[in-house]
């Protein structure tokens, strides 16, 4: 075993695993972080998008071991503490347009749409049709079309 300490929704934490555990497993198991979903585990459905630095990424796909000291991981648990208010804006958006069914991709979609409206706002622009036809995240309640409506009213929001 190793140890690897990096940080999660602000706190700084220290985990004795070996290198080759996937980050989910870690968030999942070991820290008691149940936001990012377990789907596939092979990079595809993205229930388990997180924020790595900022930046949309997937722990399914991601070892323990190639995580640096300095790398900021946040879940669906840390995302409204980077927001004013009890929730994060687009949560706030999730919400009134009732986007979820039964839920299990949510935290995934959310975290994607985040650093989808952070992405397109660095660049100077607007979300477009295309930004949001680029999100892959996987929902089989098919909520798709409110999903697009709250990308857009939570991104207004933000």
């Amino acid at each position: 075993m190793a140890q690897h300490t990096f940080t999660v929704n602000g706190e700084i934490v220290t985990v004795d695993v070996a290198d080759d555990v996937r980050l989910l497993w870690v968030l999942r198991d070991v820290l008691g972080y149940t936001g990012p979903k377990y789907g596939c585990g092979i990079n595809v459905c993205k229930a388990c998008t997180s924020h790595i630095n900022g930046k949309a990424f997937n722990p399914c796909s991601v070892r323990v071991g190639d995580l640096e000291a300095t790398d900021e991981v946040t879940t669906i648990e840390g995302l409204a503490a980077t927001a004013p208010g009890d929730l994060h804006p687009m949560q706030e958006a999730w919400l009134e347009r009732d986007v979820a069914q039964c839920g299990y991709c949510q935290p995934g979609q959310i975290m994607a749409a985040v650093a989808l409206v952070h992405k397109v706002r660095a660049e100077g622009r607007e979300i477009t049709d295309a930004d949001l036809d680029a999100i892959r995240n996987v929902c089989r309640c098919g909520t798709y079309n409110r999903i697009r409506e709250a990308i857009r009213d939570g991104a207004a929001r933000m």
